[in-house]
């Protein structure tokens, strides 16, 4: 069994403070292994009846774990979920528990209480760079074109039959179960046109019309892609000015090897490698950082800025992704900083061994390799 060590580290550095995690992230993205994986825990698959009849009673259940770490896997499969993680927190604080789902908790009407001040989230993503090095891997590029749920990356040919299983075990236990949607069809049919223009300007309308749904529909839909982690929702980032783009966010795909599949790619060409890059960025920054708080910028004139992290406080970073450095364009940043003077520009690329800076006209921009530009972020 891989040992992922970043994620095993964030778990114990989390349940020191606090006594329960909710684990989250994906269907197939390594919840399971990772819990499994760590040491000194006792298992519970919420999925089997057996397991559920034991937490019918949540104090007798608990009383005899005291101490202990336990896992609680797929635990909105409960009756009542949040009654058990709320007795643990408030009467069992010895317990140290992770409890697992493909949701955030607000988005399950299973949940009657959030449990808001007792948990701490963690969200497991798809792989990331610290993953490949516990797989014993260096091939960026497959990591790109496969994905990064485990299962999918360890194959060497494209898994057709797990996509395919993948959709229909995220419709029948992830939409069916919480959501409780009837239309599969143009449920369907819209997660397959958005996976094909992810990363591009999301207009509901024309969503509504070539799936025959209204535009509330639509947003229902894509809200509840963005509460179970599958699609990202990507806001501009404004201050209103006239010349911005305010209200058209992007929307991004969980997962690279989702993008290449459904795009029908049987290799990947420069331009893809470039178009995949900047998904497997955002990725890094959303685990590591933790955080959905990312925006791009653009404006009336079509120049844009891949992303943009805005702290409170803070004047905004500006980051540009490619896949090589010499594709560089800086016109973007130019009109950025024209906008925003004060702030770091980064650019970061696949090719980049050696952090440098250079300097166009006023714009200083900081050329970086991923790992660099993460440990400036955290």
């Amino acid at each position: 069994m891989v040992k992922r060590n970043f994620w095993i580290k964030q778990i114990n550095s989390l349940w020191k403070e606090r006594s329960l995690i909710w684990l989250t992230g994906v269907r197939r993205a390594g919840k399971t292994y990772l819990c499994q994986s760590l040491e000194k825990v006792e298992y519970f698959d919420c999925e089997l009846p057996k397991t559920r009849k034991l937490m019918s009673d949540p104090e007798a259940f608990l009383g005899k774990l005291k101490n202990k770490r336990i896992i609680l896997d797929e635990v909105h499969r409960l009756d009542n979920p949040s009654e058990l993680l709320k007795i643990a927190t408030d009467h069992f604080q010895s317990i140290k528990i992770i409890a697992t789902g493909s949701s955030t908790i607000t988005a399950s009407k299973k949940f009657k209480d959030t449990l808001t001040g007792r948990k701490i989230q963690l969200w497991l993503t798809p792989m990331i760079t610290n993953d490949l090095l516990d797989f014993k891997s260096k091939d960026l590029e497959h990591r790109l074109f496969m994905g990064g749920l485990p299962p999918f990356f360890m194959s060497e040919k494209i898994p057709e039959k797990y996509f395919q299983e993948w959709m229909d075990d995220y419709w029948a236990k992830d939409i069916q179960e919480l959501f409780k949607l009837e239309r599969k069809d143009s449920f369907q049919k819209f997660f397959d046109l958005v996976l094909n223009q992810s990363g591009g300007i999301f207009e509901a309308s024309k969503f509504a019309r070539s799936c025959e749904v209204s535009r509330q529909t639509i947003n229902n839909y894509l809200r509840i892609l963005e509460s179970t982690f599958v699609f990202h929702i990507i806001k501009p980032f404004s201050t209103y000015k006239p010349s911005e783009i305010v209200s058209a966010p992007k929307v991004y795909a969980f997962d690279t090897g989702f993008v290449s599949y459904h795009k029908g790619w049987e290799k990947l060409r420069n331009e893809d490698l470039g178009y995949l890059w900047e998904h497997f960025v955002l990725n890094e920054i959303q685990a590591n950082l933790q955080t959905r708080q990312i925006n791009y910028w653009r404006d009336k004139r079509g120049h844009e800025v891949d992303f943009v992290l805005k702290k409170r406080g803070k004047e905004p970073i500006a980051i540009e992704c490619k896949w090589t450095s010499d594709n560089f364009n800086p016109s973007g940043l130019e009109a950025f900083r024209r906008q925003y003077p004060n702030g770091d520009n980064y650019l970061v690329a696949s090719d980049i061994d050696m952090n440098l800076s250079r300097k166009i006209g006023n714009l200083k921009i900081e050329l970086i390799d991923l790992q660099s530009l993460l440990n400036k972020l955290l």
